[in-house]
């Protein structure tokens, strides 16, 4: 029985689901913001652990929660309804085997899994239900597991944590069949095959997918700033805003303040701060890098209602439901649809209560894209999540795990793999692949016994060396990490990690604000840094990698109809950004929707070609590439590429270098791939991203808790292995899928060809500009942001706004003339 089940949007909608659901194999439910309790209430699952209960061996009727983030099971009793479980004597079974860290802490905790009665409920995340699966009585212990719920199936949908749950579903449903799968989403584009990729593909099993009835109100709201530059450029109107982002928390009870980065995480809660220490005992701080009892407590006080305001990350835009919280401010742009569903829906989790989120924009340009995401959600359009395909370092991952937990035979695991969405298509070569790297160490690597790490024997195969087995345990997930050095106070405990990049450009007596203090180094020692508490003053903020999120498709789209409407008749985000576009229009032109602008001007820099495409960074940096390789190959120039969300600019000293472009040639998309490879590093994105690949096969281990391996030191291995691969078996399977995942993830190459195919049907509008209009000026401005002056970077793009700003009063002046 497979239930795919979406959350139920309301109360009331949640009474009409029918309380047989329970007893079919499987359902998705799509459950976008539910109030408190109803997800697991409407639909059974508590009456199924009710009957579990009821049972004389509850270890055979144990019952697997695949959650997603660490924090999630802090709360979890609130969502499966405490009271009743209470009633049953289930809590504390259920809060006592809970899996709250990473690597050496899950294995105390499973550890005290096995001496102990194995639990009623199990709260777990996919990294330590693959841990549990990786011991030899795991047949024994799972195969009476009746019901998984996998909840925020969104998140983990098109990752490799993804597919590392599909195969432990698998890895269960052989051992208990009949198991009972929920699949628990809030905000889902591609349902069906969202409900493909989580459930059995067995047309004999029923399955039945569960959504509410009546939508919750969701309210988005923006700050318009009183005034607006014409020529505006990233990052700096945020904080501008803060006195009406105050007002705001002042007139709610309780608020979550979402930023997209750790460290404006951080800048906010300092500038709040500053402006309110009144706030202090009511105002914390919640992002990933905190430790994990820091960001427990902060969980603790804003359930209790004690919390103002909390300023957090996605760290809080799953799982775990709030009810105080009123109000969710959202800085910045979400670059989704469902990305602000997901946070809006942090605020309202009372029965008929609306959930109200608070924009605030950090550029001008975000008005428009707040208002296209408000117009996404009234027609209930949300991003879809496309699953993987075979990543095979994955599933070599999960080969060593079930020869730990009890062994396998070759051909009935592949039967079992291939039940899975990722694996439905691997063919019997590259199973043969796989396994023998895990047997023999493939190709290049069979001379060294560490690598052989499966034996193959009389047909069954099973993990002998112990030695193998703890550094397989300690290595278990797909998470893919930068080196992270610990933050801790001389005297005193660990507060949190930054990554290694960041501490290593510092020197002892350096300032740094991480979790909302000022500290000051004082040593660094095996991957730990001692700090203390500096004194009032200035300091750097912490840079986590990861930092540039990609405006959706989708919501790209949705942009570009949004800057095409009519000034009178759309929203009051558009009208407001309105005299911006109107430079933009006596400049050069205001593009529609089917048209492709293109921006020629000429600067003491060069010859300044840009092209608005509205399709996201990723693509646009694949896009910009490769024109710029292939306008190159036409003629003798050296040309820069560089690319934001909204376009992309060539930059060339050769002048005339584009003149008379043939952009039938330039954007076709025939052998596109080739050229991408030519034009790019490929070789050395591959390098780069075989480091992930490395350390999930297995090839690359971290290092012990409490001693782990220096960046430095994983890069150096992964970069050996890469080197001997290509070197001596350059067809090994893991270079491909690093080559492949590298263009997919960073330059979203299965989708060029799509963008490259949809802006040769538009009609091309091609413009000779006097100089940067408002749509060039931000890509011009970002693109300055690395280059070395002997002036700030924030100056000199001021400096070049007020020019322009000249330029723009005098032409309304004259034009104001005219008229008069």
């Amino acid at each position: 029985m497979h239930h795919t089940l979406a959350k139920p949007r309301v109360l009331r909608a949640a009474r009409v689901v029918p309380r047989a659901v329970h007893r079919e194999n499987g359902s998705l439910a799509r459950i976008p913001i539910a109030p408190p309790h109803a997800p697991l209430r409407s639909v059974g699952l508590v009456h199924d652990v009710e009957t579990m209960a009821g049972g004389a061996d509850r270890r055979a009727r144990a019952a697997a929660v695949a959650a997603v983030r660490d924090a999630l099971p802090v709360g979890v009793l609130e969502v499966v309804h405490k009271p009743r479980l209470e009633r049953l004597g289930l809590h504390r079974e259920v809060a006592r085997h809970l899996g709250r860290g990473r690597r050496g802490e899950l294995l105390c905790v499973v550890a005290a899994l096995r001496r102990r009665k194995p639990p009623t409920v199990l709260v777990t995340t996919p990294e330590s239900l693959t841990l549990l699966l990786s011991y030899a009585d795991a047949p024994a212990t799972f195969s009476g597991v009746q019901s998984v719920v996998v909840d925020e199936w969104h998140e983990l949908m098109g990752s490799k944590r993804g597919v590392q749950t599909e195969l432990a579903l698998a890895r269960l449903r052989t051992l208990s069949p009949g198991l009972c799968t929920w699949g628990l989403s809030a905000t889902l584009g591609n349902l069906e095959e969202s409900h493909d990729v989580l459930l059995v593909r067995d047309a004999s099993e029923p399955r039945r997918l569960v959504q509410g009835a009546h939508a919750k109100t969701v309210r988005v709201d923006t700050i318009l700033p009183a005034s607006m530059d014409r020529f505006p450029w990233a990052g700096h109107l945020g904080l501008h805003l803060l006195p009406e982002v105050l007002r705001e928390i002042e007139a709610a009870s309780s608020v979550l303040l979402f930023t997209n980065t750790r460290a404006q995480t951080e800048l906010w809660h300092q500038a709040i701060l500053a402006a309110r220490p009144d706030w202090s005992d009511q105002l914390a701080l919640h992002h990933g890098s905190l430790e994990h009892d820091l960001r427990l407590a902060v969980e603790a006080r804003l359930r209790a209602g004690k919390l103002k305001c909390v300023v957090c990350t996605s760290s809080l835009d799953l799982g775990v439901d709030f009810s105080p919280v009123e109000l969710v401010i959202q800085v910045g742009s979400p670059k989704g649809v469902g990305r602000l569903l997901q946070r809006a829906g942090r605020s309202g989790h009372q029965p008929g209560a609306a959930s109200r989120v608070l924009c605030v924009p950090a550029h001008a340009f975000e008005l428009i894209e707040f208002a296209a995401v408000r117009r996404e959600l009234a027609q209930r359009r949300v991003e879809a999540r496309p699953p993987l395909r075979k990543p095979l370092d994955v599933l070599a991952q999960h080969l060593v795990t079930v020869a730990l937990g009890g062994g396998f035979e070759p051909d009935a695991l592949l039967a079992e793999v291939r039940t899975t969405f990722a694996y439905r298509g691997l063919t019997d070569e590259e199973w043969a692949w796989t396994l023998d790297f895990v047997t023999r160490g493939g190709k290049a690597l069979s001379a060294y016994p560490d690598f052989k790490r499966v034996v193959l024997r009389d047909g069954h195969c099973r993990v002998e060396s112990k030695r193998i087995a703890g550094m397989h345990r300690m290595s278990i997930g797909t998470i893919a990490a930068d080196g992270a050095v610990r933050i801790k106070f001389l005297k005193g405990g660990t507060i949190g990690t930054v990554e290694e990049q960041f501490v290593s450009k510092l020197r002892p007596g350096d300032r740094f604000l991480f979790a909302g203090k000022m500290l000051e180094l004082v040593r660094v020692r095996n991957m730990t840094a001692y700090v203390r508490k500096a004194k009032k003053g200035q300091g750097a903020v912490p840079v986590w990698m990861g930092g540039r999120m990609p405006l959706s498709s989708q919501l790209a789209r949705a942009v570009r109809e949004e800057l095409a409407g009519d000034a009178e008749s759309t929203s009051p985000e558009r009208r407001h950004v309105q005299p911006i576009l109107d430079v933009q229009q006596q400049w050069s032109v205001l593009p529609e929707p089917h048209e492709l602008l293109i921006e020629r001007t000429r600067s003491r820099e060069g010859e300044h070609l840009f092209l608005y495409p509205f399709a996201g960074r990723n693509l646009q940096e694949g896009l910009a590439a490769l024109l710029a390789y292939r306008i190159s190959r036409s003629r003798p120039a050296s040309i820069q590429a560089f690319a934001t969300d909204y376009g992309i600019e060539l930059l060339s000293r050769t002048t005339g270098c584009f003149e008379d472009l043939d952009w039938n040639r330039f954007l076709a998309a025939d052998a596109f791939m080739d050229d991408l490879h030519a034009c790019l590093n490929a070789a050395e994105l591959a390098r780069r991203h075989f480091r992930e690949v490395a350390r999930v096969a297995g090839l690359v281990f971290q290092g012990y808790p409490g001693r782990g391996k220096s960046m430095r030191n994983v890069q150096a291995s992964s970069s050996l292995f890469f080197e001997v691969y290509q070197r001596y078996d350059p067809d090994n399977l893991l270079l491909e899928q690093a080559r492949r995942e590298a263009l997919d993830r960073q330059l979203e190459a299965r989708q060029l060809g799509g963008l490259l195919r949809a802006l040769g049907k538009r009609t091309l509008v091609e413009r000779r500009t006097e100089r940067l209009t408002p749509f060039a000026f931000p890509i011009w401005a970002e693109r300055n942001h690395s280059q070395v002056s002997s002036q700030s970077w924030e100056e000199r793009v001021r400096e070049a706004a007020s020019r322009l700003e000249r330029v723009a009063d005098r032409a309304n002046r004259k034009e104001q003339a005219v008229h008069a």
